[in-house]
């Protein structure tokens, strides 16, 4: 599959899968950015992208990035087939865990995009499930 991608920072090198096993390309800060502690920033991630119709794009965390104090502040993000114009620029939302400010470098690697196909589904409206009720929340238990 070809994926149209458009960098905004040119002397930043291409996303790129890192190892012949990888599922997802890395991104990296278009800029530095300075996230004051306990706070939520969004960082440029120096691309828009358009993938085929029929399909989606996940955005979320490299294993490391939580290395550096910073988490996403919404868990996994999923890209729309149609968030693909000329100015749609990736953003990552990341919040600082520590208690001081954390300074990202431009060029950092900090989270990674999986594409994957579109499944539309329709829902079905009824006053009944035909399953049984398990309980509740957290009913399995935690061992």
């Amino acid at each position: 599959m070809q994926v149209k991608i458009k960098r905004f920072d040119k002397t930043l090198p291409l996303p790129a899968y890192k190892t012949a096993g990888a599922a997802a390309f890395d991104l990296c800060s278009r800029i530095d950015v300075t996230i004051p502690l306990h706070q939520v920033v969004l960082i440029p991630l120096n691309v828009a992208i358009e993938v085929p119709t029929g399909y989606h794009s996940i955005l979320m965390s490299r294993s490391s990035t939580q290395k550096l104090g910073i988490t996403p502040a919404n868990g996994l993000g999923l890209i729309d087939q149609d968030y693909c114009g000329d100015n749609d620029e990736l953003h990552f939302a990341v919040i600082n865990h520590t208690n001081h400010e954390i300074t990202i470098e431009k060029g950092t690697r900090l989270a990674q995009l999986f594409i994957e196909k579109t499944e539309i589904i329709e829902l079905i409206e009824v006053d009944h499930l035909d399953s049984s009720d398990r309980g509740g929340f957290g009913t399995t238990g935690i061992k």
